[in-house]
């Protein structure tokens, strides 16, 4: 399994990595020479790479839905749901 970090998550690369994952940053790769300054640019890098894209921005939600590639969105709703699960403990 591969990953592609989002810039908005920049540094969740390296963390993911301590933990056994292979991933990537967006960020970084864009200072090694690629070029991902759009969506689409990084949506055609992670489909090309086999990559599962990682991110909060909401508008990948839509292109994954009509483009089928994988994504973790950490929207609003998704942080909710961890906050909610967090709460029941106490």
């Amino acid at each position: 399994m591969k990953i592609l970090v989002d810039e908005n998550l920049d540094g969740m690369d390296d963390r993911l990595k301590e933990h056994g994952y292979d991933a990537l940053s967006v960020r970084k790769l864009n200072m090694a020479g690629e070029k991902l300054g759009s969506d689409f640019s990084i949506i055609q890098y992670a489909q090309k790479n086999h990559l599962i894209i990682v991110t909060k921005d909401k508008e990948f939600r839509k292109a994954s839905e009509e483009n089928d590639f994988p994504l973790i969105l950490l929207d609003d709703e998704e942080i909710l749901k961890v906050i909610i699960e967090k709460l029941k403990k106490f």
